[in-house]
């Protein structure tokens, strides 16, 4: 549903290859927010195309590179953005962190061990801050405001995963996990 919506979408500025999407999305940081696995773009592309959701509108050929297949969204493709992107906008999911069974037992494991995961964890989490402020910043010019408020978020969540890590790597280090009774130091 992603990778179609985001297809669509892209159509809806403009008339492009398979690949030319790819590197939009890419650029945009779009592969970044939601699971998109390019793998599936030239499949996604072809099932919007068998159901008439897009059309091809032209096919460069060239003598030193595979033939580009130009595609432009139809009504029905704009029908069916409509509804994948309300679709999204009801959607209410709780969030699973990968993080939060292993932190409910924890205190059962070497600090040490936990620390020096979540040092590299804290070192991943900053280079994502920081890249997703440089997306927002690259693009304030080129994309329309509700695509600034989606890289703007993005960059805000990975602040405040940041912001949580910390706290925890401190805690960790302190050999607190297993403390009982006393509140967390929220303190920024």
């Amino acid at each position: 549903m992603s990778m179609k919506l985001a297809i669509l979408g892209l159509l809806l500025e403009r008339d492009m290859h398979p690949y030319e999407m790819m590197l939009v999305m890419k650029d945009r940081a779009i592969d970044q927010i939601t699971k998109l696995q390019m793998g599936s773009l030239y499949y996604a592309v072809d099932q919007l195309a068998k159901n008439g959701q897009i059309a091809q509108i032209e096919i460069i050929r060239s003598s030193d590179r595979p033939d580009k297949t130009i595609y432009r969204i139809t009504g029905s493709g704009r029908a069916l953005f409509e509804q994948l992107l309300l679709q999204l906008f009801k959607q209410n999911d709780t969030l699973y962190h990968p993080m939060y069974l292993a932190l409910a037992f924890s205190r059962h494991v070497d600090p040490d061990k936990i620390a020096k995961l979540l040092e590299e964890r804290i070192r991943e989490t900053e280079h994502q801050v920081n890249l997703a402020y440089q997306v927002y910043e690259e693009h304030v010019s080129t994309v329309p405001r509700a695509a600034l408020h989606l890289m703007y978020g993005k960059y805000e969540h990975s602040l405040t995963e940041l912001k949580w890590l910390k706290r925890l790597y401190a805690d960790v280090r302190a050999h607190k996990l297993g403390d009982i009774g006393k509140p967390l130091d929220l303190k920024e």
